[in-house]
């Protein structure tokens, strides 16, 4: 088995190194990942009903589409990721997705038992501490290749989870995967000095981090027990645990082309973050200076194939004529804006500024 301990933050690279090594490796492959500040969004899911798009933008929040279902994850630099990547057995094809989870998730649950953390898989792929979520879990399967990857809410920041993450329903009508909002924990809150002392390797490596980042060999305390610690801990148990040869791997010269190579054609692209979402329908009601204005606005795969503008606004030239300019438009707000920008909108809305007019398609 090739172990990973990548120290890329890049959540659109960390994707497309994702898929990388899900279709070129024919090793069993363990990683261990960590992303900035991003939303994770499902393969089949509505991006933007997934989203606050105004915190994410005004928050530099990235957003990028995975290769694997479920639902959307808000990532920072306090959640840990793994994945392992393996070859199906010869009768996986009877294993269901359930059995999967199980198997992967396995020794991510006996790590944290081995720290005294209450840690179970509830349901088909959410791992648990007490009853509240602390990872979600998602497969895909590519030709005899299964990947699973899932989160590790270590000391993720809660209120930027629900506010990036924060999705108004009553203002989509879709068919689109919705995510759940479970109640969520942070590993960190569980862990104890004494459950930490009871192995030997978790409290050695604490000793470790402490003296690194605090040039004392003091006594740790739980301050000190931070993501990276937590990273060297789970890497270090789970491939000292595992049956099988393990070989650290660092990616080539040719892997690093390849990856980069995804990143630019997919995974930084708003086509793919974006324009691969479902068919949907979005409505909004404002008072501006200019009137009360409501826009309702289709969109099939990311582009703007109807809209509908009603309201009490004052006008020099149709709004048939403005509908017709941003009909096949990209529903992102830098395209609109542009669009937008490039048109004499008091024309069409009097005594409005294009800012307001762009927030009224999201």
């Amino acid at each position: 088995m090739l172990y990973i301990s990548d120290s890329c933050t890049d959540p659109q690279r960390n994707l497309a190194t994702e898929e990388y090594l899900l279709k070129k490796f024919k090793e069993p492959i363990f990683r261990l990942w960590r992303n900035a500040p991003s939303i994770i969004v499902g393969r089949y899911q509505n991006t933007l009903a997934e989203i606050d798009y105004n915190y994410v933008k005004e928050n530099n929040i990235t957003v990028v589409r995975r290769l694997t279902g479920g639902g959307a994850v808000f990532h920072d630099l306090g959640n840990l990721n793994y994945t392992f990547v393996e070859n199906r057995a010869e009768d996986s094809k009877r294993e269901e997705t359930n059995a999967m989870f199980r198997r992967f998730t396995r020794p991510i649950i006996e790590a944290l038992q081995a720290i005294n953390v209450n840690a179970s898989l509830e349901g088909r792929n959410d791992l648990l501490i007490d009853g509240r979520k602390f990872s979600g879990n998602a497969i895909c399967i590519h030709k005899n290749r299964i990947l699973q990857h899932g989160t590790l809410m270590f000391d993720v920041s809660t209120s930027n989870l629900s506010s990036a993450l924060k999705s108004r329903p009553e203002k989509f009508q879709d068919k689109a995967v919705k995510s759940n909002r479970s109640r969520v924990t942070n590993i960190k809150e569980h862990l104890t000095l004494a459950g930490i002392r009871k192995n030997l390797l978790a409290y050695n490596l604490l000793k470790e981090r402490a003296i690194e980042l605090h040039h004392s060999d003091a006594r740790p305390t739980l301050k000190d027990a931070d993501v990276i610690w937590f990273m060297n801990y789970l890497g270090t148990y789970i491939t000292t645990q595992n049956k099988q040869t393990i070989t650290p791997y660092n990616y080539t010269k040719k892997d690093n082309e390849e990856i980069d190579s995804l990143f630019q054609k997919r995974y930084s692209t708003d086509k793919w973050n974006y324009g691969h979402s479902p068919r949907y329908t979005y409505g909004t009601i404002k008072k501006l200076k200019g009137g009360i204005m409501e826009f309702y606005v289709t969109v099939d795969k990311g582009i703007i194939t109807k809209l509908d503008i009603r309201g009490d606004y004052f006008f020099t030239s149709p709004t048939e004529e403005f509908i017709k300019q941003m009909v096949g438009t990209p529903h992102t707000k830098e395209e609109i804006a542009k669009k937008i920008g490039a048109l004499n909108l008091n024309a069409y809305f009097a005594d409005t500024q294009p800012e307001d007019i762009v927030n009224l398609f999201f």
